[in-house]
């Protein structure tokens, strides 16, 4: 039987500061062995967003196909821990470590909630880019998976989602993501002599007062409303007296499932261009907005988390983008796991007792599918 923490202090002390390969991957893959798993790892993708190594698991059964979809990547360690990063090291009950809660914690306990013996078909999809572009690691995982036939029938992704307690929350949908660049082309001169010039400013202000006033929807049952933010604004001009040339702003808008990526950007190409016809609009989706509703496969997760805990989580969309936005159209996606407090920070830390009831919730929830 795995133990979730020797697992988790492995993974920690195994280098994978995004996009991860190698060692990680070979701790991972000893662990999910001799539960009889069939392991393919492979490394995909060019610089700069690549090399990415990625690993699907696979193993036999009769029944609902259930897969757990995580990442062994870690955002740089920082500067300021009590000790080593990535030392593992476990005090006053708390184990320590770059990704002890995002996510090597819980990749730790859903193995270590795997049983022995084969009930139903088990998947784990792993990826060493989840941190970082995620261009070659979970999209790149479900193409492999298209071509060996892999195709769960529910997918639980073990991102930290709890908020104070342990169980309190789980994520239902995400919202979409999508960043947007806008320059504004103008003409350098004096600024004595306005009329041989043009200053690009002056649109880009106005088109940004527009955008910070439009209202893109008041949100639904399961989502707040969507949001625009105005993230950067640059011109770059060190001189007084000058004109300058060109003036460049970003924009990043988290929206709910009443909008899409491209009609976003598509309605901020047409309130800049309104203003500066020559301006120039780029965007870049991160991912749409998704919503599982609720049913089966968030139930039988709750139910796990109440028989350990005693406690009714809340179904949420809120937070951040997770690679559930490209596993969501494989099959229903629900995403649960640790505590969230601590992720991306110094001295990140997961209370050992917590690792071991989300072993004993994800060993519920593998019963359940079973049932």
């Amino acid at each position: 039987m795995t133990d979730a923490l020797s697992l988790a202090q492995a993974l920690i002390r195994a280098d994978s500061v995004t996009p991860a390969r190698g060692s990680v991957f070979d701790v991972l893959e000893a662990a999910l062995v001799p539960l009889g798993f069939a392991v393919d790892r492979f490394t995909i993708g060019e610089e700069p967003d690549g090399p990415v190594e990625n690993l699907l698991a696979t193993r036999g059964g009769t029944g609902t196909h259930l897969a757990f979809a995580g990442h062994v990547d870690v955002v740089p360690a920082g500067d300021g821990w009590q000790g080593s990063p990535f030392s593992g090291e476990v005090r006053d009950g708390l184990l320590f470590g770059r990704g002890a809660v995002d996510m090597k914690g819980a990749v730790a306990a859903f193995v270590a909630a795997i049983p022995a013996d084969r009930t139903i078909p088990l998947s784990l999809i792993i990826t060493g880019d989840e941190e970082g572009p995620a261009i070659y690691g979970t999209r790149a995982l479900i193409d492999r998976m298209a071509e060996l036939g892999v195709a769960p029938d529910l997918c639980l992704v073990g991102e930290p989602t709890s908020a104070q307690r342990l169980g309190d929350m789980m994520k239902i949908g995400r919202r979409g993501s999508v960043n947007i660049w806008i320059t504004v082309p103008g003409r350098q001169g004096h600024v004595a002599y306005p009329h041989l010039a043009d200053n690009p400013i002056t649109p880009l202000v106005a088109m940004l007062a527009e955008i910070e006033g439009v209202t893109l929807d008041t949100g639904n049952a399961w989502f707040q409303p969507s949001n625009i933010e105005i993230t950067d604004l640059h011109v770059g001009n060190p001189a007084t007296n000058v004109i300058p040339g060109a003036a460049q702003a970003r924009l990043s808008i988290r929206f709910n499932d009443e909008q899409n990526g491209a009609a976003l950007v598509e309605r901020i190409t047409a309130i800049a261009q309104a203003h500066a016809p020559a301006a120039q609009v780029t965007g870049r989706i991160s991912g749409e907005a998704f919503l599982t509703q609720p049913g089966a496969l968030s139930a039988m997760i709750a139910d796990a988390i109440r028989a350990e805990t005693g406690i009714e989580p809340e179904l949420s969309t809120t937070g951040g983008t997770s690679d559930a936005r490209f596993l969501s159209k494989l099959c229903p996606t629900v995403e649960f796991g640790l505590l969230n407090a601590t992720m991306h920070k110094v001295d990140e830390a997961v209370a050992v007792d917590d690792l071991y009831a989300l072993t004993r919730i994800y060993a519920g929830v593998i019963a359940r599918a079973g049932a």
